[in-house]
């Protein structure tokens, strides 16, 4: 008897093998529910069927355009219903979306679409002053630009050569769309935000997609019509693949332009939304709205937190508006969330402070991430559990990208030694979940003191009159370096530095005290992350001008 009995005859066909797309998420939901509504913008709401015919619409009138199998699309949108169409559209006929981050300049937009080699450019005109110099910088560079036109959309030019409605009318609603012969095709491409250099194009597959869109079900409990606002925007890590994972519910698509508290509290309160996510500022902006719903939201709503660390006051924060938060982790290589700080029953006889202190933790890997593990990036070698080892948090599974476009020496340097290295620094506690630390680039040495700038951050946060704090390090010729905090304060606040550092000495000790309080408004990124380089330069002109 030659070879092993399971092996012989056995093989893959088309019966019993169908390669792993989100694609499928759209059909079932249009075929299952057809009637019930997918989208909703301002008074305008499009069912699941009108969505699916929308989105083959598209993928046909972009072939009718000449874009073929493995071409980019990319978006400059923000959370329309035109964005969350793309996400299905663009893939049927075989494209690769990149979604845009509306928030950055020509010059990197225009980086960005020649590096991806974008043939196609969805545009709303409330970006048309950044798209207008992006044309001029890509005069060489055969590109159709679509106008999305909103009717939300502020007053300005369009800048296309046909608007997007128009444009639908040019495709199939009933389009013969195909899986992509072979689930490791990329289905979407996302920039990393450079902060040193210029960004990385970071490529997802259909099989990626289709198991993060799933884990996001499962990490949170999601139901079958579940109501989600799109407070997250659709542009970062594909919305954290919530796109798909909404098709895979049937649920609605709550859109929202821009994150504004008091549209937000409405919109939960008019559509009874269940679910939304947001980096810790997100949260903050909506603590700090609480006066606008004296009587609370009305009905439970779920919220997703994601970011290096949400401060343990913002966890208490949204308990008490009645938000139940659940900390994820994860970076754009890794899809958005690949890591969840999975709750436990016995947490709930906790105080409030233990309760925050045990969900701001980074976790464990998600159900459909292979591994997360803490290791010494020297040796590979894992830490051990016991809460004071740091080590790098790396990654391995299906829901690592495929790597950085057109970069082998990145890609390669991000993958060695078999595991994906994430550059966040962590230990891993007695019970097995991960805490980050800091960032590799972040953590202060002070007098051979590792300082981490999370710690002392999580104080600065506690502080009645402190809205957004970082803490970056400051030269010293003494200590090596020092940490210095900067303060954005709440509206209306007067603290002095002296009062800011009483706080912290009464909370930490002597030597991780910042040294230094700047006060004054806080750099950020589109999605809410502190710009830390940003800080340093400022510290290091300053320091300059002494």
């Amino acid at each position: 008897m030659h070879g092993h009995p399971y092996a012989a005859g056995l093989d893959r066909n088309q019966a019993n093998h169908v390669p792993l797309s989100p694609l499928t998420f759209m059909e079932r939901a249009a075929t299952v529910f057809p009637y019930k509504p997918a989208v909703i913008h301002g008074e305008r709401v499009l069912s699941w069927a009108q969505t699916y015919a929308r989105c083959r619409c598209l993928a046909s009138a972009l072939i009718g355009r000449g874009v073929r199998r493995g071409d980019t699309v990319a978006a400059m949108l923000p959370n329309v219903p035109a964005l969350f169409e793309a996400h299905f559209g663009v893939p049927m006929m075989g494209g690769v979306l990149n979604t845009l981050n509306t928030r950055l300049d020509a010059e990197s937009i225009a980086f960005m679409l020649r590096h991806g080699e974008a043939r196609v450019l969805l545009t709303d005109r409330e970006f048309a002053p950044v798209v207008r110099r992006v044309k001029a910088l890509l005069a060489d560079q055969d590109l159709l630009v679509i106008d999305v036109d909103d009717p939300a959309a502020p007053p300005n030019e369009t800048l296309g050569s046909i608007e997007y409605e128009q444009f639908l009318l040019e495709g199939d609603p009933g389009f013969a769309w195909q899986l992509p012969p072979d689930e490791w095709d990329a289905i979407a491409l996302n920039y990393t935000s450079g902060t040193t250099g210029n960004p990385k194009g970071v490529v997802y597959h259909h099989r990626g997609a289709y198991l993060n869109a799933l884990a996001n079900i499962q990490c949170w409990g999601m139901p079958n019509h579940a109501v989600y606002l799109w407070t997250l925007p659709m542009f970062h890590c594909n919305g954290w693949c919530f796109p798909w994972t909404m098709a895979a519910v049937s649920g609605v698509n709550v859109c929202l332009r821009r994150v504004d508290p008091q549209v937000i509290f409405a919109l939960i309160q008019k559509h009874r939304v269940t679910h939304f996510c947001g980096a810790p500022i997100v949260h903050g902006m909506l603590i700090n709205a609480a006066h606008l719903i004296p009587e609370g939201l009305g009905h439970p709503v779920s919220a997703l937190i994601a970011g290096a660390a949400p401060p343990a006051a913002i966890i208490e924060g949204m308990e008490k508006l009645g938000i139940s938060i659940t900390h994820v982790y994860g970076l754009t290589e890794t899809y958005g969330p690949a890591a969840v700080c999975v709750k436990h029953e016995s947490w709930d006889q906790l105080s409030l402070a233990e309760r925050a202190q045990r969900n701001g933790r980074q976790g464990v890997p998600n159900l459909m991430e292979e591994a997360m593990m803490v290791l010494d990036p020297a040796t590979m070698a894992p830490v051990p559990a016991d809460g004071e080892t740091m080590g790098e948090i790396m990654f391995r599974g299906n829901i690592v990208m495929k790597g950085y476009l057109k970069n082998p020496a990145a890609t390669e340097e991000a993958f060695a030694g078999g595991w994906f290295h994430s550059g966040d620094l962590a230990v891993v506690e007695p019970d097995g979940y991960v805490k980050i630390k800091d960032r590799s680039k972040d953590i202060i040495i002070s007098g051979g003191e590792n300082i981490s700038s999370l710690e002392v951050e999580d104080v600065l946060y506690r502080h009645p009159d402190v809205l957004v704090a970082a803490i970056i390090a400051k030269p010293d010729e003494k200590w090596g370096e020092v940490p210095c905090a900067f303060v954005e304060l709440k509206e209306g606040a007067t603290p002095s530095t002296e009062g800011i550092l009483e706080h912290c000495r009464s909370r930490l000790a002597r030597y991780k005290v910042p040294r230094e309080v700047v006060f004054g408004p806080i750099p950020k990124t589109a999605t809410g992350k502190i710009q830390k380089f940003v800080l340093r330069q400022q510290l290091k002109s300053t320091d300059a001008l002494k």
